[in-house]
């Protein structure tokens, strides 16, 4: 079943590999109402994406942003909608952190070196192009070198976060990743859920920081993990969302834009509260 909006989306701003203007005409091109595009700690390509959605009236652009964040035993991801994506302290807490990937990126070259895989840093560059350095980056250069057979064997046996090459990233918690997009006027949402421990107590407390949906429709979720996530979404009072997590570069979960089961009522929600907490922000 394909969704007529799709809220989880990344470009070659961070780690796509469409442009921010030809994510906007595959979007039209499937049909698609609304779109989001959510890079990883990056907002550079909205102003992209925007003047692209100008070209299609029919099509509604959200600007997102996916900020990662970490816990002791896991790591949580959380999606802002409706930003004020220029301003001044947000976009300096974001420099910040992507400057901490470039960091891990060239600590995870150094460890894979040390496994016996010789990947250039600048190449890992050149395949990131404008975008923020991360893992799948690295895994496409290891790709390309031969060290491996499928971007799935580089995070199965070596980029996890239980894997040899692995490095955590500059810890930010959830709680302050949601007050962060709260506080730049945009509405935090808890991105794929599905197998985080201890989310009860997550969620009270992500609540509290501001936190206003969780994503229940997401990549391949089936029917039974949707049920679970939106009986914990209405127990929560949490607009139950979603998205495909497209990135355009394959893989066995890669979804296409929209071909996930989100229906349209909790997007038109989403909307709503944004046209009511920031008026200057949300749609007319």
């Amino acid at each position: 079943m394909a969704s007529r909006a799709d809220l989880h989306t990344h470009s070659t701003y961070s780690d796509g590999n469409l442009s921010p203007t030809e994510l906007i005409e595959q979007a039209v091109s499937r049909g698609l109402d609304v779109l989001a595009l959510t890079d990883h700690d990056c907002t550079d390509g909205i102003a992209e994406a925007l003047e692209a959605a100008q070209k299609h009236p029919r099509l509604l652009f959200i600007p997102g942003v996916e900020l990662s964040t970490d816990l002791p035993q896991e790591e949580v991801h959380v999606l802002g909608y409706f930003l004020e994506w220029q301003n001044p302290r947000f976009q300096g807490r974001l420099t910040h952190l992507r400057r901490s990937r470039m960091e891990r990126g060239q600590k995870m070259l150094t460890k894979l070196k040390h496994l016996g895989f010789d990947v250039p840093w600048q190449r890992v560059k050149e395949i990131a192009g404008d975008g923020a350095v991360g893992r799948p980056h690295i895994a496409l250069a290891m790709l390309e070198a031969g060290h491996i057979s499928s971007l799935e064997e580089a995070f199965n046996r070596y980029l996890s976060r239980n894997g040899p090459a692995y490095v955590a990233r500059e810890k930010i918690t959830p709680a302050e990743a949601v007050q962060l997009i709260t506080d730049a006027s945009g509405l935090a949402v808890l991105a794929h859920p599905r197998d985080l421990q201890n989310m009860e107590s997550l969620l009270a407390e992500l609540k509290a920081a501001g936190l206003i949906g969780i994503e229940v429709y997401y990549q391949d979720y089936d029917q039974q993990a949707i049920e679970r996530l939106l009986a914990i979404a209405r127990q929560h009072d949490l607009l139950p969302l979603g998205g495909s997590d497209f990135h355009g570069i394959g893989g066995a979960h890669e979804r296409d834009l929209g071909d996930i089961p989100l229906p349209f009522e909790p997007v038109e929600q989403l909307i709503a509260l944004a046209r009511q907490r920031q008026p200057q922000q949300a749609p007319p």
